[in-house]
């Protein structure tokens, strides 16, 4: 047999793998678009069905109409502040940074709010547990200081409100029921 040119052999790889990459381009193609196959069998999802657990969330527009009465309540007061929403896991749903709050605030309303809806509580009651239990301020995402407010459908935390940047922890939290009362409405 003939030995191949560094230039046919080249050419030939490169033929090789664009046939080779049509192909399989082509089969790719073609499962692609051929439909799923049916699943063999179907699962209600309904409130009999004791493997699912129903539960409730804010809205967005929910979250931003209390973060918002929370924020107009402390402006109202002439109190620089950042409000914070969170859902029932503790994830950030939205929030305000007021015209002039602190740098500090942003973080403080947050974990706030996450303190808050953690233990059902106002974060002013949950500040004095550390008398008797110190170490719960080591538990992280959390703050203990006055601020925060869950917010509760039947008695169970659905969402947290933190404010934070008003001279004093009892301001803040005045405002975050603010934001709690206005879900009401």
């Amino acid at each position: 047999m003939k030995k191949m040119s560094l230039r046919t052999r080249v050419l030939t790889g490169a033929v090789a793998a664009a046939a080779l990459g049509a192909g399989t381009f082509g089969a790719m193609s073609a499962s692609a678009s051929a439909p799923a196959a049916a699943p063999s069998t179907t699962v209600r999802a309904d409130t009999a069905n004791g493997n699912l657990q129903q539960s409730t969330h804010l809205t967005v527009d929910a979250a931003t109409k209390a973060a918002q009465a929370a924020l107009d309540a402390a402006e109202k007061e002439n109190q620089r502040v950042a409000v914070s929403v969170v859902d029932r896991n503790g994830n950030t749903i939205l929030t305000l940074r007021g015209d002039g709050s602190g740098p500090q605030a942003y973080e403080s309303a947050e974990k706030k709010a996450y303190t808050a809806v953690s233990w059902n509580a106002p974060t002013s009651e949950l500040a004095g547990r550390l008398a008797q239990a110190p170490n719960l301020k080591d538990i992280p995402g959390t703050l203990f200081l006055a601020g925060g407010a869950p917010v509760q459908v039947k008695g169970a935390p659905v969402a947290g409100i933190g404010v934070a940047g008003a001279p004093s922890g009892d301001l803040d939290e005045k405002f975050a029921r603010a934001g709690v009362a206005a879900l009401a409405k």
